[in-house]
């Protein structure tokens, strides 16, 4: 007899091959928006939470693990959207963070919480191509909701923060 442990490892696996669809380099794991899995009498439930409140990726995402689940020959499941408490940057894994700053996006930098622009203030960010934090926030909007457009003074290039939250 499996353990629900290694179902649920198991499934994690799985979920490792979907990719969250604004920002591909990355799976819905690395992401933090898987939040609990269970196994009772051959039935899944996967619970997920979205990163922001109305986040239209959501629905893909579900039909996502609906078929990568399907694939893997699991056809009882239920996938159930947990908005409490909030997602938080915090739960990006540190593989995910080193895959956004590969990719070119700078990962949050400090736990959720920061206050800064609520205060008229702006942070320097590191830059993900040379790593400088000699930069400038252009925009709190950036190709997506959940990101800030930054540009290095240094090497001239824009970027994407992920935004904590």
């Amino acid at each position: 007899m499996i353990s629900e442990t290694n179902i649920k490892n198991k499934i994690l696996e799985f979920l490792r091959e979907v990719p969250d669809p604004e920002i591909p380099v990355l799976n819905i794991v690395d992401l933090g928006i898987i939040r609990d899995i269970r196994e009772h009498n051959n039935f899944v439930e996967v619970d997920i939470t979205p990163t922001y409140s109305g986040c239209p990726a959501m629905k893909v995402i579900e039909d996502d693990i609906a078929a990568k689940l399907r694939e893997k020959g699991i056809n009882n499941f239920r996938i159930k959207n947990i908005i409490s408490p909030a997602w938080t940057t915090d739960w990006i894994s540190a593989e995910g963070r080193n895959k956004l700053r590969e990719y070119g996006i700078a990962p949050p930098e400090e736990k959720s919480g920061d206050k800064n622009f609520l205060l008229g203030k702006t942070k320097n960010i590191t830059c993900p191509h040379c790593k400088s934090i000699n930069t400038i926030l252009i925009s709190q909007f950036g190709s997506t909701p959940c990101k800030a457009l930054y540009k290095c003074k240094d090497c001239t290039e824009p970027f994407d923060y992920f935004k904590c939250h």
